[in-house]
């Protein structure tokens, strides 16, 4: 790996400020690669916030991305609200049966402390030793589900799309109880070390949510949410569509969107110029199965399409790249990046 001229959060700061830093800054975002790393089962790798720690460092080592990410599993926060996990030996842990199983139980409902959750506990304290290895010198994102996406987990999605367009006042009150618990549990991954919050909002996405009732929910909560959070904000629609409503989510207060699969890098940068910045959109199912061939021309593809004037960090399209992903792959995009992402770019990408 050639020695670089900025370290990996000059880089990721330069291109959010919509400049070329000395390379496209890229995001590998593997959770559960880090118990393959460490040799580990994927339940005995995310019961101790050591190994969380040292799985993510040591895979940095080795692909030379640019961060490090604190995310241990979604279902983590419904784990916090009392919530089942079931683990997988070749994916990431999944919530249970539902926390809300009436719409009643939500007049009842209560967000979770986060000092007294062990199991939110754990993830601080794996960022807190992150932090304390890299410093300042290699970004931390830090995750939470928004308030308008995590119902999914807490009572199901039909259950939840009945709510949403029946009960307007329980619905109402499930958003408040969300947002009290996402902003304190934010604000205590960024008080450990994150360096930003990654704000994972797959329903407000127009491939579930139609844009018109998007404005009324969603949009409206990630507002309020997100102006409550004390750091800066990634907006990630995990998979799902985000031109139509390129323009609203500029007007939440985030800073950048994760990019799903389906859209054109290249019309998203036009749509977004100046106001946020990109992130995708490699496609982490086919990733499985890429051989040199097609890591080098999708990864070219992709800068070209983005990477000029900054304002673009290359990664996955859902925010998670899969437990069957080879690290060979891995290492191939990241010798990709390297190869065709210094800048100023090749006039010929």
């Amino acid at each position: 790996m050639t020695a670089e001229q900025m370290t990996a959060t000059e880089r990721v700061m330069t291109a959010l400020q919509h400049q070329e830093p000395d390379r496209v800054p890229f995001f590998l975002l593997v959770t559960t690669h880090g118990a393959q790393e460490l040799n580990l089962s994927i339940k005995e790798y995310f019961s101790r916030p050591q190994n969380v720690a040292r799985g993510q460092l040591q895979l940095r080592n080795r692909f030379g991305h640019d961060c490090l990410y604190n995310f241990f599993y979604a279902a983590v926060e419904v784990e916090a609200w009392g919530g089942d996990i079931l683990y997988y030996d070749d994916g990431p842990p999944n919530a249970g049966m539902p926390i809300i199983k009436e719409f009643e139980d939500i007049e009842h409902l209560e967000p979770p402390l986060v000092e007294r959750s062990p199991c939110l506990q754990n993830v601080l304290q794996a960022t807190s030793i992150m932090k304390e290895t890299v410093r300042d010198e290699v970004p931390i994102i830090g995750v939470v589900m928004s308030p308008f996406s995590l119902p999914v987990m807490q009572m199901g999605f039909e259950k939840y799309l009945m709510l949403i367009f029946e009960q307007p006042d329980l619905f109402q009150r499930l958003m408040n109880i969300n947002e009290e618990f996402c902003v304190s549990w934010a604000n205590a991954q960024l008080e450990a070390g994150a360096t930003a919050i990654c704000y994972f909002d797959p329903v407000s996405s127009p491939t579930i949510t139609p844009r018109e009732k998007y404005l009324k929910t969603g949009f409206i909560i990630a507002q309020k949410t997100i102006a409550r959070i004390k750091g800066p904000t990634a907006t990630h629609l995990a998979s799902g569509r985000c031109q139509a409503i390129i323009t609203d989510l500029a007007q939440t207060g985030t800073a950048m969107v994760g990019v799903g699969v389906d859209e054109d890098l290249a019309v998203l940068k036009k749509e977004s110029q100046g106001k946020l910045s990109l992130l995708g959109n490699l496609n982490g199912i086919a990733m499985r199965n890429w051989d040199a061939g097609q890591v080098d021309a999708l990864v070219q593809q992709a800068i070209a399409r983005a990477g000029a004037g900054g304002g673009y960090i290359l990664s996955d399209n859902h925010g998670e790249i899969p437990y069957q992903v080879p690290f060979d792959v891995l290492l191939m995009i990241s010798d990709a990046v390297r190869r065709w992402g210094k800048y100023p770019l090749p006039e010929s990408l």
